[in-house]
């Protein structure tokens, strides 16, 4: 997988943005949530994301590593209405219809996105 940064301000859901959609659960395809991600790039007609969260996994961070969950803190930003800290996990790409996602929620800083792919890529390793 390539990531791109590459948002626009036309309305349509681009790499680099933060929106939301319905995301599968792991342990249940059939089940999932209503939650952000960011987009990271494409393939084909779809959309790569992957999923944020607001809750705090550094108290757990050993028990998230040997589960195989990879995450990162990024901050708040514009994407939490109420600005509460995120935190993104690096080591799920999920696949999203454009046409699944629900509203948007930010565009993130360039250099953030860069260190959030860096990070992925290293977890992925």
């Amino acid at each position: 997988m390539r990531a791109v940064y590459a948002p626009r301000p036309d309305g349509a859901p681009d790499p680099g943005e933060i929106v939301w959609t319905w995301v599968p659960y792991e342990d249940d395809p059939s089940q999932g949530k209503d939650r952000p991600v960011l987009l990271v790039g494409r393939d084909g007609p779809w959309l790569l994301a992957l999923q944020l969260t607001s809750k705090d996994h550094d108290r757990d961070a050993a028990q998230e590593a040997r589960a195989g969950r990879r995450w990162l803190d990024i901050g708040s930003g514009p994407w939490d209405p109420r600005g509460r800290p995120s935190e993104v996990r690096l080591n799920r790409v999920v696949r999203v219809a454009p046409e699944a996602v629900r509203r948007e929620g930010a565009v993130m800083p360039e250099d953030l996105f860069r260190r959030v792919v860096a990070a992925m890529e290293q977890a992925r390793a």
